[in-house]
């Protein structure tokens, strides 16, 4: 079960928000916040796994919230909701540790499906987004194929534990395999790591299945 918290200074997006996931059988709306106070105080009180965050708050904006709620609760998972498309604020979404930036105006079934993603550990970007992103060529060199697989599996939101599944290790060598990975290219967080895997995804091979 997803346990939700709906962060957005307007109760009117809210509302429609909450309605729309109400149909949902394994998400249920633990809570709602309007500013960034209400928002630690939620999660505090109802320890939710997800929160689902706009950026353009008032007071404190998403990013920032982002960044403070994960200082207090690494585990948390956040992922934007925003009306902005602009490549820099995604960018420092993701910096923050947010798992996933999707906008306003997308589809219903793409938030839920962002959501389920991001809930089960990976993380979530529209193509299009993905695209503006990551223009960067990949030095394919520098990998093994082992973990160019790897990043195949990264670029299509699958957390570690999943990775391990599809390719019959163990979670500590998945992981070993990770930093190994971020050590070659230089990459200083998970974060930017995800960032390579997915502007390099047509370059690696797609996981079966």
């Amino acid at each position: 079960m997803i346990r939700l918290l709906l962060v957005d200074d307007h109760p009117l997006v809210r509302e429609g928000l909450r309605a729309r996931l109400a149909t949902e059988a394994d998400i249920v709306v633990v809570g709602e916040a309007g500013n960034a106070a209400e928002a630690i105080l939620a999660v505090e009180a109802h320890a939710p796994t997800l929160v689902l965050m706009d950026i353009g708050m008032k007071d404190v904006n998403g990013i920032e919230l982002t960044s403070r709620l994960l200082e207090k609760t690494p585990d948390l998972a956040v992922m934007m909701l925003s009306m902005y498309d602009s490549v820099e604020y995604a960018q420092r979404a993701l910096q923050a540790g947010a798992r996933g930036y999707v906008l306003k105006d997308a589809p219903s079934s793409e938030i839920l499906n962002a959501l389920h993603t991001v809930a089960g550990g990976g993380t979530y970007l529209s193509a299009e987004m993905s695209q503006r992103l990551f223009r960067a060529p990949a030095p394919r060199s520098q990998l093994s194929a082992r973990e160019q697989d790897m990043l195949a599996h990264l670029a299509h939101g699958q957390s570690s534990k999943q990775i391990a599944r599809a390719l019959d290790l163990s979670v500590r060598t998945v992981e070993a395999h990770r930093q190994n990975i971020r050590r070659k290219l230089e990459l200083e967080t998970q974060a930017d790591l995800i960032k390579y895997a997915v502007e390099n995804a047509a370059r690696f091979t797609r996981p079966a299945g």
